[in-house]
């Protein structure tokens, strides 16, 4: 199974997680700072910035993509309770 890493600038801390992990349960796990309300993908309370490796996450849902778009978030914002990690490396931030 695909690995990839992911790294939180907020607490500067990189971990690898398997394909198919959100983006969600790794900020859990790790102690991130990103909150979120619902989970599933309608409040947009996890709105995060991709610093890096945008390319390396599943394409937003069109759900994810009207949350987004409602809330006039740049390019770089993705709801961590619906951003789906592919392979490679992830640099995240809270925001």
């Amino acid at each position: 199974m695909p690995k990839a890493t992911v790294t939180f600038e907020d607490i500067d801390v990189t971990v690898t997680v398997p394909a198919g992990t959100r983006l969600i349960e790794v900020s859990e796990k790790v102690g991130a700072g990103i909150t979120y309300g619902c989970r599933e993908g309608e409040c947009g309370t996890c709105m995060m910035k991709i610093v890096s490796g945008a390319e390396n996450l599943a394409q937003p849902s069109v759900l994810e993509h009207q949350v987004l778009s409602d809330n006039l978030a740049p390019r770089t914002a993705r709801l961590a309770c619906q951003a789906q990690v592919l392979g490679g490396d992830i640099v995240v931030r809270p925001g």
